[in-house]
């Protein structure tokens, strides 16, 4: 039912114009679409498109569509593609409390009402045990400098609790802080090993959207890119052990160990266990000594 004048048949797969020649060469099965006059086709990514489009404007008709087709689906390929197509747009990310997604919370303590409460937990668990392996560090400390790196220790554990061990990060209801590391709706990048400005393979994840994001996330580290182990305990440690009067710039490691300065929220697969030959700024271990002028 096209007008012959202007009609063109190509292939499926990228859009490639068929000329009679080469629609007598093809193999058969070949898949084609035919196009009126002023129609164009792109290849099987425009079908990609229009199928990411459906699912921000029609996911639950997408999510239903999917349930039928699995219904009947025998190849185990295809339904491990149907089954986590519907796992993945069945979320309730906007939901906060437990009334609201008592599924996301199979396997917690009760005491978590709320998904933010949870995650802000998670996170200041990791900063708890930063810390502890800063504390832990103290018998690799030559005897005279203990009791000044203890001293260090106490003032920056004074200032995580101040900052609510940095839990804030997790917390949707904090906004501000919050779109450092995520958007409003709990979203997480994978911002790519310490050698990289990004994730080469898009790595991305939302904990609050449902049960399996939030196990999932679990697994993804903070990625300290100047070395907490190999490099700035051990620094730490001898910036204090020969200080020689001079006051050691603990904020300075306090930002190494502890915050966004020196962390990078990375996939399992993206954190290198590597050396990552990375020391801290020398310039910044001690505190400049504010210079007095006597005024004659």
């Amino acid at each position: 039912q096209l007008p012959l004048p202007g009609s063109r048949l190509c292939l499926y797969e990228d859009g490639t114009e068929l000329t009679e020649s080469y629609f007598r060469a093809l193999p058969p099965q070949t898949e084609l679409v035919l196009l009126g006059p002023g129609e164009s086709w792109r290849g099987c990514a425009s079908d990609i498109e229009r199928l990411l489009a459906a699912f921000c404007s029609q996911q639950g008709a997408v999510v239903e569509a999917a349930r039928r087709l699995l219904t009947d689906e025998r190849a185990p390929h295809r339904q491990k593609l149907l089954a986590d197509l519907i796992h993945n747009l069945s979320e309730n990310i906007l939901a906060e409390d437990k009334e609201d997604d008592k599924k996301w919370f199979e396997g917690l303590e009760s005491r978590f009402k709320n998904k933010s409460s949870y995650l802000r937990h998670s996170c200041e668990s990791r900063m708890r045990g930063y810390m502890r392996e800063v504390s832990g560090f103290i018998s690799n400390v030559h005897p005279a400098a203990r009791d000044a790196y203890r001293g260090i220790i106490d003032l920056m554990a004074d200032k995580l609790k101040s900052v609510k061990y940095n839990g804030c990060y997790f917390d949707r209801r904090e906004e501000e802080e919050a779109a450092r590391l995520c958007t409003a709706e709990g979203w997480f990048s994978c911002q790519g090993p310490f050698d990289r400005d990004d994730c080469p393979c898009k790595h991305s994840i939302n904990p609050y959207s449902n049960r399996e994001s939030r196990i999932l996330f679990s697994t993804w580290n903070l990625d300290h890119i100047i070395e907490k182990k190999r490099a700035v305990v051990p620094e730490l440690a001898e910036a204090v052990k020969t200080r020689d009067g001079r006051e050691v710039n603990w904020e300075y490691f306090y930002q190494l160990l502890f915050t966004l300065d020196n962390l990078k929220l990375v996939h399992i697969a993206c954190h290198k266990k590597t050396n990552h030959n990375l020391s801290c700024d020398k310039t910044r271990i001690y505190r400049k000594r504010k210079q007095t002028h006597e005024i004659s």
